[in-house]
């Protein structure tokens, strides 16, 4: 395991970091938006067409409490990305490896989407909620897209990568099937400029712990058992 990036201490660590650190982001933008806006403000921020108006309305309100749910989200990417690769790897196989870098373009996608997020707020700094608003939202689908829409390529790896990895998964016996469909749902949550968080999203995160930790913590242990093959169908 220490042969290959990520090695045995870095994989096993950021398995159990990542989805960790990632779960405690979508449950922090939940909890901080909810926080930062009144009911009434609620209310108005879900009859926009878009969530980034009631992102903007909510840093302006607690904007301390905005940035560091913003800022463990953006953690969780960056962790993930190893743990992805150490799952890969101890996968095997091709599909694995696909899987395992479509994902990472995933990740890289919701980094793209972290620097236009903490740009958006500090613009309200500069010149005001109202007119960064208007700014922000007159320009938000180039924005969101990326440059030669760049961004929006990167973010299709999540969905696409998350389905590879989790049969790779599966097939190797590695994952049972209960765990690589938690693996598949982690990949369905929402990707995006200034979104907003549910508790599903925190949920489906959840589970990705489950099925990532203990792996983790087996590898950093040395005790990672021998992939026995593909699994039955009614598997852990």
């Amino acid at each position: 395991m220490n042969t290959y990036f990520p090695g045995r201490w870095i994989g096993g660590a950021t398995l159990v970091l990542g989805p960790v650190v990632m779960c405690a982001g979508y449950l922090l933008r939940y909890l901080s938006t909810i926080t930062a806006l009144t009911p009434q403000q609620q209310a108005w921020a879900e009859a926009q067409p878009f969530a980034a108006y009631g992102q903007l309305l909510a840093y302006t309100s607690e904007p301390a409490l905005l940035t560091l749910s913003y800022a463990v989200f953006a953690l969780g990417a960056v962790l993930l990305f190893p743990a992805f690769v150490a799952l890969a790897q101890r996968v095997g196989g091709g599909l694995a490896f696909w899987g395992a870098t479509l994902l990472v373009a995933g990740l890289f996608s919701r980094l793209y989407s972290a620097g236009a997020d903490q740009t958006a707020f500090q613009l309200t700094e500069v010149i005001g909620l109202d007119q960064a608003t208007n700014a922000i939202m007159n320009e938000y689908v180039d924005i969101s897209y990326g440059p030669w829409r760049g961004k929006v390529w990167a973010s299709v790896g999540q969905y696409a990568g998350s389905l590879l990895l989790a049969v790779a998964a599966w097939r190797s016996g590695v994952f049972g099937t209960a765990r690589a469909l938690m693996l598949l749902l982690a990949g369905g949550t929402w990707m995006g400029v200034l979104k907003a968080a549910s508790i599903p999203d925190a949920l489906v995160t959840a589970l990705l712990c489950v099925a990532l930790v203990p792996l983790g913590v087996r590898m950093l242990r040395d005790r990672l058992p021998v992939p026995a093959g593909r699994p039955r169908v009614l598997s852990w």
